[in-house]
């Protein structure tokens, strides 16, 4: 971790239509928020016309689209002179399996494994015939056969080239295509055929080998050499996951970088799981804290009863009942056999030649060990397991419940052997060793593709909880464990990320906040989706989803909403999916998408929805300033500096405008304004203390002080504290000391153990307040 880590950054999405330049024009106004760094999207090579950048294509350059690496010093530049760094996001995990535009994979397709550079990639030259297929034709084979055409040393077929063995350009076609070191077939092939580890279930991004010394390398130098050029000052690491050993990698770019970078990995943790502490990090991106910010302004009583309500709408058409335990697992299930079937086969095979290789372990026949590896993947409760603690995730409870699914119990002693392989203790050989990396990372394949693009979009009683690294089964958050999370992370990761909304959430914290608040009015809800009846919807599971998605979304928009849900039910995958749509049932979706949910204004639809709109203010306002002022580093995505509205990507990644002012641009100001002036007051060495009201509304304040220079505090469960009368003579006693509103800057308040404020009073501009202490 760098001794000055950012006081805050500000996400932007790169893209052609947003370059280097684009972002130095925006410099100023990011700089007058109160920021300390930009936080940019990949700015490596990438694939042309990506709007993104994650499917990178050449890690020797900066990419041209955006401005090159002239472009990228001169933001870098412009930035310093208003006093700003760069926070980079790197991809070490995959590149683009783009033949035409990745010069590596290229001279692996040319040269085979003699190449130098088929150690970057994870290929089993071992499956199939002995070939890298390639799935990337629109039909099979016999069907497009005749589309090919050889020219100019390579293979072309509907835009795509591929490189020519040398020597084989003048063969008769058939005899072209069994030449080389690959094999081309259809796209549907990749689910069970697929011979290198790719990107969750996308074929399109081959993974790379980062864990070999020359690989890293290789695809770090460029980094490496903007950080010791001061260009960049710090790096997001996506999905280290993904990776044979996230910490030896890290531990490699800390040496690489000389720990002059402020580091944090997206890593995604699972309830009470905890970051490695050995890891030379500053800590997460994020995903977290925001858990624990929407879960403390989620009514947990509510919450219970929506799910009562949800059950008895949708009846049997969401997921058999739907129960959240119960649709995790089925999806597990589900994912590890189907969309990640290549990837359990190429377990099996590794398990299958460590077996035949050892007497110990003959005749486990590979219907059991593809057993094995299917039933303790599921039921691994996290991500994955790294160097230490995988005996607790590969519990014996979890081996037992795994030999549940064998009918003779001399088969299932292959759990056992896929166990011990799973935690290193059978060996330390090629294969041994890749059986551990790959089952770590297929684990963490699996649990991303079956909660979060799978269960969280079956299971939907509130789909604010359904979030990355969210619990949809328990989505509210008590105070206390809020309190008890933040004293940890001052303690642990003082300079971890803290996020609200990120290129990646399923929905923008101020849709979230809207569909929350319905968690504290059940019956409200219940009375809006009676109101709206009218409108047919194709089974009642879809109508749910829709209907709240457009609550949160809150304008009618057609445009944005219908691609948004469509994309929820083929996650899904009940009636159609992405790789086996229903068109008739999706037909279905976007007409009633389009005639009701996104036409019907539900927000304003009746009186009662129209008086939710001061309660969906409290809970964005107090989670934006909770998140600004917390423990860790809080990171702002574009746009987000004022209410922000929106859905799953590709609706939450356009380009970065400057747009209106409103009160929460005012907030954001405030509350960064004090981290730029006192960092010492909230990064490493800071303290947090949490407040405690006293009186009959005291659970709806979370207040606590940091350092004792600045104190937070906000309303939660505003609805419910309405309901029950107000905040009456509730009271909060504040630290020693006279502070003032930083918010209007004429307020003045007097802490101290004998003068409380009263809540009524402190509350009586708004929901929120931030007081800093008078000098």
């Amino acid at each position: 971790m760098t001794p000055n880590p950012p006081t805050s950054t500000y996400r932007l999405q790169l893209q052609p239509d947003f370059p280097f330049s684009a972002a130095e024009q925006a410099v100023p106004h990011l700089a007058g928020l109160g920021i300390s760094h930009l936080h940019l999207s990949p700015v490596l090579e990438a694939v042309p016309g990506s709007t993104h950048g994650y499917d990178v294509t050449d890690h020797r350059s900066v990419r041209a689209e955006l401005g090159g690496e002239a472009g990228l010093r001169a933001l870098a530049a412009t930035a310093r002179t208003h006093g700003l760094g760069l926070v980079v996001d790197l991809v070490p995990n995959h590149m683009a399996a783009s033949p035409r535009h990745n010069h590596a994979l290229r001279a692996v397709l040319r040269d085979g494994p003699d190449s130098p550079y088929a150690r970057w990639f994870d290929i089993d030259w071992r499956a199939g015939d002995g070939r890298l297929l390639l799935p990337v034709l629109p039909a099979r084979l016999p069907e497009v056969r005749d589309r090919f055409r050889v020219a100019d040393g390579a293979l072309h077929l509907d835009g795509q080239d591929f490189p020519l063995r040398p020597g084989t350009e003048d063969l008769p076609l058939d005899e072209l295509l069994d030449a080389q070191w690959y094999r081309l077939g259809w796209w549907r092939l990749a689910r069970t055929e697929l011979g290198y580890r790719r990107f969750f279930t996308v074929s399109e991004l081959i993974g790379v080998r980062v864990e070999d010394p020359g690989v890293f390398a290789a695809s770090h130098a460029k980094i490496v050499e903007l950080v010791a050029d001061g260009v960049i000052e710090g790096l997001r690491i996506d999905h280290p996951d993904g990776l044979a050993d996230p910490q030896g990698y890290l531990e490699d770019l800390a040496a690489a970088t000389g720990g002059r970078c402020w580091t944090v990995v997206e890593k995604i943790l699972t309830g009470a799981e905890t970051l490695p502490g050995a890891w030379p990090v500053a800590g997460t991106t994020g995903y977290d804290a925001l858990r624990r910010l929407d879960g403390v302004f989620t009514d947990p009583v509510g919450a219970h009863e929506l799910a009562d309500v949800y059950r008895e709408f949708v009846g049997r058409t969401a997921d058999r009942g739907a129960r959240w335990e119960a649709t995790e697992r089925r999806a597990a299930y589900e994912v590890v056999g189907h969309d990640l079937a290549a990837e359990t086969a190429a377990l099996t095979r590794i398990a299958g030649r460590i077996c035949a290789a050892d007497p110990a372990l003959r005749d486990h026949a590979p219907w059991a060990l593809r057993t094995a590896v299917r039933e303790l993947l599921v039921r691994v409760p996290v991500y994955r397991s790294y160097r230490t603690g995988g005996e607790e995730v590969l519990t014996p409870e979890a081996a037992r419940g795994a030999k549940a699914a064998f009918a003779v119990p001399e088969e299932a002693t292959a759990v056992d052997v896929v166990r011990d392989l799973a935690l290193g203790a059978r060996g330390d050989g090629p294969d041994h060793r890749a059986f551990r990396a790959r089952f770590a990372q297929t684990s963490s394949a699996l649990r991303a593709k079956s909660v979060e693009d799978t269960a969280f979009y079956r299971y939907t009683p509130l789909l604010s909880a359904n979030e990355v690294g969210g619990d949809a089964g328990r989505p509210a958050v008590p105070v206390e464990e809020f309190h008890a999370y933040c004293l940890r992370i001052a303690r642990d990761w003082p300079a971890t990320g803290t996020v609200l909304s990120t290129h990646d959430t399923k929905r923008s914290a101020d849709v979230r906040a809207a569909i929350a608040v319905l968690a504290q009015c059940p019956e409200v809800w219940a009375e809006l989706l009676a109101e709206v009846a009218g409108v047919p919807a194709p089974d009642p599971h879809v109508a749910w989803t829709a209907w709240q998605t457009a609550f949160g979304f809150g304008t009618p928009d057609p445009d944005r909403l219908v691609p948004a849900i469509l994309k929820s039910v083929r996650e899904a995958g009940l009636r159609t999916s992405w790789t086996e749509p229903d068109a008739e049932y999706e037909r279905a979706v976007a007409e009633f998408a389009a005639a009701g949910p996104g036409r019907i204004p539900l927000r304003t639809a009746s009186e009662a929805a129209f008086a939710l709109e001061p309660h969906i203010r409290a809970h964005a306002l107090g989670a934006a300033l909770a998140q600004l002022t917390m423990p860790g580093v809080p990171e702002l995505y574009q746009n987000t500096e004022r209410e922000y509205r929106a859905l799953v990507d590709p609706d939450n990644r356009a380009p970065f405008a400057v747009g209106p002012e409103d009160e929460r641009t005012a907030l954001v100001r405030a509350a960064l304004g004090l981290r730029r002036a006192h960092p010492e007051a909230f990064g490493p060495g800071g303290t947090y203390v949490p407040l405690t009201a006293e009186g009959p509304a005291a659970g709806h304040c979370l207040a606590f002080a940091r350092s004792g220079r600045v104190i937070t505090a906000v309303t939660r469960l505003s609805l419910r504290l309405a309901q029950a009368g107000g905040w009456q003579d509730t009271e909060l006693v504040l630290p020693e000391g006279r502070w003032t509103d930083a918010l209007d800057g004429v307020r003045e308040f007097t802490g101290g153990p004998a003068t409380e404020v009263k809540l009524a009073e402190l509350f009586a501009e708004r929901p929120v307040a931030l007081l800093a202490r008078m000098e």
